[in-house]
């Protein structure tokens, strides 16, 4: 076995120059170069009433109403020539009538360089989506949306898709200085990640899968000179994330499913915003989706979603006055997913935390039907039970129920308007949790009209 082993060791090196430059060598006698020009506008509006918290004296906060109007440009960039790629987006958005809040970043700026055997490398700052979004998305919604800073290297063809993808953040390029790596003032919220993602569709079964493994290095500790009397140096923490999704499409059904499990270490940061600790991390989520679709105009889908959680508020081990500590929290996160997609279009649970940093999970159960009335026009209408993960000692796990309507009109390949209202119906617990009366019943409207048209496309 060593020998035959050492004979295919030795042929892999003999012949892997060949093999790369067969595999990356590319015939450019029909090249063709395309450039083009397109622009993304949306204007987005937002009015609510409730879901604000106590103030810091204990008072409810007597005007819970809000509205606003935002902005949001990308000019987009596109170069297409058989094998080279390569997009940029640059970014622009803003409050109306906030000069102060002005903005202008580049979005997505990216080369991919694409061999004959399917391998494919891809590098600079992409908008990584990945399955259904649930750990890695653009979160979209949330206007400003998600990129990463990465190397992408993979493989795709005949029904394998492999990706490994890294990624390291820094503030500044410091030579002298030490690495700490201030999120506050970063793009992204860790300092390094690696993700190997691997996805099949099976041949003639409507079934694919993906797995998921990813390591995230986030920042602890303190930068160089800090005060802090307990200073601790800078270093870095590791979280782990693996698990898998399943999509099913057996005639008009599609099934979906995933699983999740964190393990590792998570940084825990102070109402100040100073660093505070970190502690163990052991948390899972699953959900499951059935959307039945009998025709093109209408159809039906049932969901549930658990994400664990903590039973107490998470305290380092040392623990605070009257305060109970444990070493291990069991609260997941889901990081770098589309939360609106998931956890409801006001995202009270993730974007919005509770109070003290308590994360006692969630329970997501909902039901809705959709259909398109018109040719251009689709509607929906989505009703969510929701509950804590954990079992509260004075409290009901019962958070609320919240209904959406969602409507969507394309005026034509370019303009389309989209626009929802969210009424939250709380409970004793949300007003607990949540700290303020006005969680108990939240109200949410919101549109987007999107413009975005191609400008300019040129071949030579």
């Amino acid at each position: 076995m060593n020998k035959l082993l050492g004979i295919g060791a030795a042929f892999l090196l003999l012949h892997a120059p060949g093999l790369i430059n067969n595999c990356w060598a590319q015939d450019d006698s029909t090249k063709v170069n395309t450039l083009s020009f397109s622009m993304n506008l949306m204007t987005h509006g937002e009015a609510c009433g409730g879901g604000l918290p106590r103030g810091n004296d204990g008072l409810e906060t007597v005007d819970d109403k809000s509205q606003f109007l935002y902005g949001r440009l990308r000019l987009n960039v596109d170069y297409d020539r058989k094998w080279v790629q390569a997009h940029a987006v640059i970014q622009n958005g803003a409050i109306w009538g906030n000069k102060n809040n002005q903005s202008l970043n580049l979005y997505e700026g990216w080369v991919k360089l694409e061999a004959n055997c399917g391998l494919f490398t891809k590098v600079g700052r992409v908008a990584l989506s990945y399955d259904d979004e649930r750990i890695i998305g653009t979160n979209d919604f949330a206007t400003a949306a998600l990129s990463h800073d990465v190397l992408i290297v993979g493989y795709e063809g005949h029904g394998h898709q492999v990706h490994a993808i890294l990624g390291y953040n820094q503030n500044g390029s410091n030579v002298y200085k030490s690495t700490y790596y201030d999120t506050t003032n970063g793009s992204q919220y860790y300092k390094s990640m690696q993700t190997l993602w691997y996805h099949y569709d099976v041949p003639k079964v409507p079934l694919g899968f993906s797995l998921l493994f990813m390591n995230v290095g986030l920042q602890a500790g303190y930068p160089l000179g800090h005060k802090r009397y307990d200073y601790e140096p800078a270093h870095s923490v590791t979280q782990r994330f693996f698990g898998g999704y399943v999509n099913y499409h057996p005639g008009f059904m599609t099934l979906e499913c995933s699983y999740y499990k964190q393990k590792g270490r998570r940084v825990l940061i102070d109402p100040t915003g100073e660093y505070e600790g970190n502690m163990k991390v052991d948390a899972w989520m699953a959900s499951a989706k059935a959307t039945v679709k009998p025709a093109d105009d209408y159809g039906f889908v049932l969901g549930y979603d658990y994400l664990s959680g903590d039973d107490y508020v998470p305290v380092i081990y040392g623990g605070k006055i009257g305060m109970p500590r444990h070493e291990v929290e069991k609260g997941f996160a889901p990081l770098y997913g589309s939360h609106t997609k998931f956890y409801g279009i006001m995202d009270y649970f993730y974007e919005s935390a509770y109070i003290n940093g308590f994360t006692p999970g969630l329970q997501k159960a909902s039901i809705g039907g959709f259909a398109k009335p018109m040719s251009k026009l689709d509607c929906s209408i989505t009703y969510h039970y929701l509950a804590t993960a954990t079992s509260l000692t004075d409290l009901n796990s019962t958070l609320g129920h919240a209904i959406e309507l969602q409507a969507s009109y394309k005026f034509s390949k370019d303009v389309s308007l989209s626009a929802g209202y969210t009424q939250m119906m709380g409970t004793e617990t949300m007003d607990r949790l949540k700290q303020g009366s006005s969680s108990k019943q939240a109200r949410w409207g919101w549109f987007s009209l999107v413009v975005s048209p191609s400008l300019f496309t040129a071949k030579w």
